[in-house]
């Protein structure tokens, strides 16, 4: 969790929402990674875990991940859950729960409770603190900013 921590703290840099990803090896390698780059690519869909399944994909040269698990700071939305389990990604551990557009438990629960043959597993909470402080620090800049 120690890198997708660090690559949040990149998405501060560009002004984009700090959320970061990594998917590891078994072995504990990390196989691909990525921040949040909405703003700074003006792409809707640069959340942090698309850019780092799309970055794994590249490193391995194939699009199945099966082996693997991710790391991210911010529950997954649906779109990312659903990359994530196109990619056979098997494990999702994140962070901060994301009440308003989680999908492993908070608003949905795609992982729980999924009639599809692609299944991951999630579990979340993980030095959730720390990953939820970027975002509520994150917030209360912009809100500042806007203010004053």
């Amino acid at each position: 969790m120690g890198l997708a921590i660090e690559q949040a703290r990149a998405s501060l840099e560009t002004a984009d929402v700090p959320v970061g990803a990594v998917v590891l090896t078994p072995d504990g390698d990390v196989l691909g990674h990525g921040c949040n780059s909405r703003v700074a690519d003006g792409d809707p869909l640069a959340h942090a875990e698309i850019l780092a399944i799309r970055s794994a994909a590249q490193a391995r040269g194939h699009y199945r991940l099966d082996d693997t698990l991710m790391c991210v700071t911010l529950e997954p939305c649906l779109m990312c859950i659903g990359a994530i389990m196109q990619a056979r990604i098997g494990l999702v551990v994140f962070g901060a729960w994301d009440p308003k557009a989680g999908a492993c438990g908070s608003a949905w629960d795609v992982t729980g409770d999924n009639p599809s043959p692609l299944h991951t597993s999630a579990v979340g909470g993980v030095r959730q603190q720390e990953c939820a402080a970027l975002l509520t620090d994150f917030f209360r800049a912009r809100r500042a900013e806007r203010r004053g």
